[in-house]
């Protein structure tokens, strides 16, 4: 967003990778609302089963895999001013082969900008591999959780005495417990392996409201996972945003 306004979108569209699809599609509506467009217009993305691009877009967000599909079309990446790789410490497959790609690209177009961008790289062998370009480190800050105020009372922190046999069960009562004696409103974020275990998790928890039915406060359960169609998506949005 930022190249744009500076005017790199003059000579071609700036292109911005993100490792997962639920972040690509996410980011792209977030951009294309800052700026006051209609998504897929001037801002759009591309994600496996959906292309949300058109003619008129000049800030596109696209998964590696995507991005790698579009070298056997244009190798060149003649269509870009700028392509920037997101989360590049990940070293995925596909972005491997992208930093590879890429790398000759960026030797044979001088007036292509590349950009690696990553939290926890390491920058000095990134930058010797890209023919030692310049390094931008832009300091972080923490902030203390534990110190704030408002919330330091209620902030807790409890762990499992002991390893168990199914941690899907174990997961689904705790989820339970917190939601019956915590104070309301409130919100549960529960990090699991992948779709499977978070479908079953789910579905444990559906069963517990049944169960207590009006005994207890509604308990809104949203999976989120890359392969829930957007709309189921964008529930987990709209919730957080209505209790912030």
């Amino acid at each position: 967003q930022f190249l744009h306004d500076a005017g790199y979108t003059k000579k071609g569209m700036i292109g911005c990778t993100q490792p997962r699809r639920v972040a690509c599609m996410e980011v792209s509506s977030r951009v294309a609302q800052e700026m006051g467009v209609k998504l897929g217009n001037e801002v759009g993305y591309s994600v496996r089963f959906e292309n949300k691009t058109s003619e008129r877009t000049v800030l596109k967000y696209l998964t590696d895999g995507m991005l790698l599909r579009e070298f056997l079309t244009e190798p060149d990446l003649e269509s870009y001013s700028v392509m920037m790789i997101d989360e590049a410490h990940e070293r995925s497959l596909h972005t491997d082969v992208l930093l590879g790609l890429i790398k000759d690209v960026a030797r044979a177009r001088e007036d292509l900008k590349i950009i690696i961008s990553s939290a926890t790289i390491d920058s000095a062998k990134f930058s010797h591999y890209f023919d030692d370009a310049p390094i931008l480190s832009i300091p972080g800050r923490r902030f203390n959780v534990m110190t704030q105020s408002v919330c330091a009372e209620r902030v807790t922190r409890s762990y499992l005495k002991a390893p168990v046999n199914d941690y899907q069960i174990v997961c689904v009562k705790t989820v339970m417990q917190i939601h019956m004696t915590q104070e309301l409103p409130g919100d549960i974020l529960v990090f699991l392996t992948g779709q499977e275990d978070i479908e079953a998790v789910q579905e444990g928890l559906q069963k517990q409201v049944r169960i207590y039915g009006n005994k207890i406060k509604e308990l809104l359960i949203l999976p989120l996972y890359s392969a829930l169609p957007r709309k189921e998506q964008q529930l987990v949005a709209f919730a957080a945003r209505a209790h912030a």
